[in-house]
């Protein structure tokens, strides 16, 4: 089950310091991990100089320094949303021209000391650069071998869709993954109170879409809402203050209790054994929440649970 879990590498190298994300980076592989995410904008809003590429920077120091993992891990990261002027994000998005695709990758391969990605995803829908010319030059990355896939994040369906369909009539690779927020709460509808992009939220419908396609991945982003179902001092943002929450949450508690786990391990439970599973996304910044996330990896809910928690609403 470890190639379900995600190491979220967002805040390596700004807000989680060398040592300790060393620390965490060698559990997880000691664990069995495999899938490390990042992206070439992390983390642009925690780094004095506004501009991202820290953590790759980090994640390709780590490699250089223990020989042989590179071959244990599969990398995956994204291009779209680097600003180009600190301090004026959104509206200065790189976004998904060609050249930047091409750029982008050049300079992630470059801090992360590798010659290829496993994944990579536009970070962003663009709608400045036309579908089929960001199509086309993602998949030029994967016929040079630069690239094992393609993914998008932050996308409406039917932009994924589209996409997907000029890949195939280009003859190039598509996307094959989504990478968007799912959680076990709900907030209230029209709310998104864990997701900056307009589309992050992984909708029922994404869910439809992956459910009918068989080479879909779906990677779920801020899974445990950044402590919020077990920490007093992360409270829940006021938008899952309505009944449905503290139904959830009672199921939550209920089958933590059955099973002598905590709320953290059902929802990722949860999360990696629905139908279609979701591959949670979690980003530690100690060895300790790691260590959580990789227990959850072997907690298996019953049918009878599985039920418990699909119909508290």
């Amino acid at each position: 089950m470890m190639d379900q879990l995600v190491l979220g590498a967002m805040m390596f190298g700004t807000t989680v310091d060398e040592k300790r994300a060393f620390a965490i980076l060698d559990r997880f592989v000691d664990a069995g991990g495999i899938w490390i995410d990042t992206a070439n904008c992390y983390a642009f809003w925690a780094d004095p100089s506004g501009f991202g590429g820290q953590s790759e920077a980090l994640l390709g120091r780590w490699l250089a320094r223990r020989p042989g993992v590179r071959d244990r891990v599969a990398l995956s990261t994204k291009v779209g949303c680097e600003p180009l002027e600190a301090g004026r994000y959104p509206e200065t998005a790189e976004g998904l021209a060609p050249q930047t695709i091409k750029n982008g990758i050049e300079a992630s391969l470059r801090r992360l000391g590798t010659d290829r990605v496993e994944m990579y995803w536009a970070h962003r829908d663009n709608r400045r650069t036309p579908i089929e010319e960001s199509v086309g030059a993602f998949g030029e990355l994967v016929e040079a071998g630069l690239v094992g896939r393609l993914g998008c994040s932050n996308f409406a369906v039917w932009r994924l869709e589209r996409a997907r369909r000029f890949a195939a009539d280009l003859g190039v690779a598509g996307y094959t993954a989504v990478q968007q927020h799912l959680t076990y709460l709900q907030p209230r509808p029209g709310t998104r109170p864990s997701v900056v992009h307009r589309f992050g939220h992984l909708s029922d419908e994404v869910v439809s879409y992956v459910e009918s396609h068989d080479d879909m991945a779906m990677w779920s982003y801020t899974p445990l809402l950044a402590g919020a179902y077990t920490r007093a001092d992360k409270p829940l943002a006021p938008e899952y203050d309505h009944p449905g929450t503290q139904k959830r949450l009672a199921a939550l508690d209920t089958v933590a209790a059955e099973t002598g786990t905590t709320r953290n391990h059902v929802v990722l439970a949860w999360l990696t054994g629905g139908c279609p599973a979701a591959m949670p996304i979690v980003g530690p910044s100690s060895v300790a929440q790691l260590d959580e996330a990789i227990a959850a990896m072997e907690l298996k809910l019953s049918p009878e649970q599985r039920s418990l928690l699909d119909g508290a609403a």
